[in-house]
């Protein structure tokens, strides 16, 4: 999937209006068969099943809110597939809108921006269920996972819960993250995807329980680990691309410690640094080909990475700093491509600074408890995304960073300044 782009000078964009509010709309049902229609062949390629329990609960008519773990770019055909013909707005990122806005807000589409603090999406939440009698499809994680594992839910699901009052419904798919991670570079693999479509909560449930005990019974629900359960239930991925861009997970190397050397290719992923070489196995184990393994699993890896940031973070040693090509999502027309800039990030939060000097953005540790970054987005490159209700810029670093890196920083000093 690709998105528009333009060329533009700083100060042409700065000269055009920003985005117009729309309230959300009921969407055209033949335009939503057509998705179903759609889909249907790539879902019948990855032998997609899917299972309900205790949807009878739930009435044909009656609005809910559905929360869905985010796994792969399959999974907005899964939730059109298994919630059809159920009329649905659904969120999504704004620039999922961008250069066909028209359309995607006829499907459902409730475009918000990501890891940025949004009332309005509330207010058209519930607009959708209260006033159309839509039900409401939400990815609470927000982006996809990394390293199979959940990432960051946000701690206002609980009073978003008890706001808007409506039943919840859960749909968790297996298989999907291993059908097609984000890391891979839209290389399918021939994985089954299965859903599981649960009535979760009722209204009297939602009622009679705190916010805390409903913050916390959806974070144990999005509590997974897909590597795990490829390995527990025996699942083979056998294509010979499955390590190709692992160091885009795996970016430093546990044996001498360099972050500029790894690389997967193929089956292995290795450090050109010290040669150690790691083969990610069919059954999603990590063997090493070249001594003793620091570790056997991808995740194990991904939060040894996460506690060397925060040793960083805690040190003062912690920076990025890269030259970005920077594109600006001013409306929804087009992502502006405004030319070239600086991008930095330490204990004080991020500093972009471009278009010679026209261009200043800061955006603070406490903006956002996790950070929009993305492998490979919309076939243009890495990026790192920051931003607020008014301006989203699109940082595309000129030489290989590792962006998650950047995301686990962000989510560590989060954590740092909630809790001073």
């Amino acid at each position: 999937m690709k998105i528009k782009t333009k060329k533009i000078t700083y100060e042409q964009l700065m000269k055009m209006p920003g985005r117009v509010h729309h309230d959300p709309v009921r969407p055209i049902k033949g335009l939503r068969w057509l998705i179903k229609a759609l889909s249907a062949d790539e879902l019948k390629k990855a032998g997609f099943t899917y299972s309900f329990h205790g949807m009878e609960r739930l009435g044909a008519e009656e609005p809910c809110l559905i929360l869905m773990n985010h796994s792969s770019f399959i999974d907005l055909k899964i939730a059109e597939t298994v919630l059809y013909p159920r009329p649905l707005n659904i969120i999504c990122t704004s620039d999922g809108l961008v250069g066909k806005e028209w359309l995607m807000r006829q499907v459902g589409c409730i475009p918000t921006n990501k890891f940025v603090t949004d009332v309005q999406m509330v207010k058209d939440m519930y607009y959708a269920l209260h006033t159309l009698g839509n039900s409401v499809l939400m990815y609470p994680e927000a982006s996809y996972s990394f390293d199979g594992t959940t990432t960051p839910l946000p701690d206002t699901i609980g009073k978003c819960l008890k706001l808007l009052k409506v039943p919840v419904v859960m749909i968790r798919t297996h298989g999907a993250f291993l059908h097609d991670p984000l890391y891979n570079n839209l290389q399918i693999r021939k994985v089954n995807v299965h859903a599981d479509v649960t009535y979760l909560l009722s209204k009297e449930d939602i009622g009679n329980r705190t916010v805390r005990e409903l913050q916390k019974q959806i974070e144990e629900e999005f509590t997974f680990d897909n590597f795990r359960e490829q390995q527990e239930k025996h699942i083979a991925v056998t294509e010979e691309f499955r390590a190709d861009c692992l160091e885009r997970v795996l970016y430093k190397c546990p044996h001498c410690g360099r972050e500029d050397g790894m690389k997967g290719k193929g089956i292995y992923i290795g450090c050109s640094h010290c040669g150690v070489r790691y083969e990610l196995t069919e059954y999603g184990y990590l063997k090493t080909t070249t001594g003793d393994a620091a570790f056997t699993h991808v995740p194990d890896w991904y939060q040894w990475q996460r506690e060397e940031v925060k040793k960083e973070i805690v040190d003062g040693s912690y920076q990025l700093d890269a030259a970005v090509e920077i594109g600006i999502m001013q409306d929804m027309q087009a992502i502006y491509q405004v030319g070239e800039g600086r991008l930095r990030q330490d204990k004080t939060g991020f500093h972009l600074v471009g278009c010679d000097g026209k261009l200043t953005y800061d955006q603070s540790p406490k903006a956002s408890y996790s950070l929009y970054a993305d492998y490979y987005w919309y076939e243009l490159g890495d990026v790192i995304c920051i931003g607020n209700m008014e301006q989203l810029f699109y940082c595309f670093p000129k030489e290989p960073i590792p962006v998650a890196k950047a995301r686990i920083a962000a989510e560590e000093l989060y954590k740092i300044v909630k809790h001073r």
